[in-house]
């Protein structure tokens, strides 16, 4: 399978990249007194798509995507009692979601380096295109 093949070519970047993302959300964690899957959660599901809605609204000349994001997470905020509970429980679904990929020949690591990492590097990388060049 074609999976199975990049996966292998590219096996030694994939577990590379896979421990120095691994290490540096365990050391957010560590310098916030947050746990890995809250840090987990907080880059992945706010942090990363905040950055990617404050390009888009450049690209697009509006604010009110970033805005309507913002008083989501801050709706989210309020209305999440135990985030930490909730980090656990949201990292099991993502992990759940990696091992999906198992099936086409992947593995949990390779799933992650993929969908967590190279897809979003080519998100910021179309939507830098698109700030520099309109």
């Amino acid at each position: 399978m074609l999976v199975t093949m990049l996966n292998q070519i590219f096996e030694p970047m994939i577990s590379r990249v896979f421990q120095i993302v691994a290490s540096s959300l365990y050391g957010m964690a560590r310098a916030t007194g947050l746990t890995y899957n809250e840090v987990n959660i907080l880059v992945y599901y706010f942090l990363i798509p905040l950055s990617w809605i404050v390009m888009l609204d450049h690209i697009l000349e509006v604010h009110y995507i970033k805005i309507s994001f913002v008083l989501v997470c801050i709706g989210f905020y309020l209305g999440c009692r135990a985030f930490r509970t909730y980090s656990v429980w949201l990292f099991a679904k993502s992990v759940d979601f990696l091992n999906l990929f198992n099936r086409v020949g992947s593995n949990y690591i390779a799933s992650s380096v993929w969908i967590c990492v190279a897809w979003p590097l080519l998100i910021y990388i179309a939507l830098g295109y698109m700030l520099v060049f309109g």
